[in-house]
């Protein structure tokens, strides 16, 4: 345990920074799964429509420095080409 008071300060930003970090990546995991969910079951115009959704959240993640810019650009693209890709 730390004894210095910057260092404890320190331990509290971080566990904050932690959770916050957590909680964005939760909700993008979130998204990515609904669009993924509506692929498997074959609703084109409702994947669209999610789409869209988790793109501006993967968006909003990159812009808080949660996911790097290669990361988030890596992310959209998978999706936007497996419903692209639909029947």
């Amino acid at each position: 345990m730390a004894n210095i008071k910057s260092a404890k300060k320190r331990i509290l930003v971080n566990e904050t920074k932690a959770a916050r970090n957590k909680a964005i990546r939760s909700k993008v995991k979130t998204s990515i799964k609904k669009v993924e969910a509506a692929i498997v079951a074959g609703d084109k115009a409702a994947a669209q429509a999610i789409l869209v959704n988790t793109i501006s959240e993967i968006d909003k993640a990159t812009t808080k420095g949660v996911y790097h810019k290669n990361t988030a650009s890596r992310k959209v693209s998978r999706i936007s080409k497996a419903v692209n890709t639909m029947a």
